[in-house]
């Protein structure tokens, strides 16, 4: 009989008929009519992968001395939830081509932008503009470092003493640095 339904809807209608009957071993059950009654669900729950950065603060170098590079360490949270909590970071600025570099109008200054997957550093891995840094691990249990660790990683801008004596006095530069992390 078995033979005869497999010719009649051929392998694929088999295929179809495995699968429903897998999934109905998984459906819910209803009870009985009687004193008592007892049915079941089954329930399952999954979640895609997620990150975040928090706890990032704007960078000033206000009054720099052009004789001393300025370099300015900032510790932030990284949080993801994959198994591994694995992710990847890429920085883009907001110069011409997405280059590290402040403006005042036609003038522009250079910055340089370094990472580490550790926090309380004051140095870290060289980034270069779109370009992804990828194999970061977090120790962030929560989203927002809001319970265990504060902060899970460390980000570094700084100015060489080239660039700062480039500069013309009294003027400000500025620009946008922007971080975007992707799960691994």
């Amino acid at each position: 009989m078995a033979m005869l339904q497999m010719k009649r809807f051929g392998a694929a209608g088999v295929a179809a008929l495995l699968a429903c009957s897998s999934f109905a071993a998984q459906a819910a059950t209803d009870g009985t009519l009687g004193a008592t009654s007892q049915g079941s669900v089954g329930i399952s729950a999954s979640v895609p992968s997620r990150v975040q950065i928090s706890k990032l603060t704007d960078v000033a170098f206000t009054n720099q001395d052009p004789g001393s590079a300025a370099s300015n360490a900032q510790n932030v949270c990284v949080f993801s939830n994959t198994a591994t909590k694995g992710y990847n970071i890429k920085a883009t600025g907001s110069g011409s081509s997405s280059a590290f570099t402040l403006a005042n109008g036609s003038l522009t200054v250079p910055y340089t932008v370094q990472w580490a997957q550790t926090t309380g550093q004051t140095s870290g891995t060289s980034l270069t503009t779109n370009v992804a840094l990828t194999g970061q691990t977090s120790l962030a249990t929560t989203p927002g470092c809001s319970s265990g660790v504060a902060t899970s990683a460390s980000l570094v801008v700084q100015m060489s003493t080239t660039a700062l004596q480039s500069m013309q006095s009294s003027t400000n530069y500025t620009g946008t640095l922007t971080l975007l992390v992707g799960p691994e």
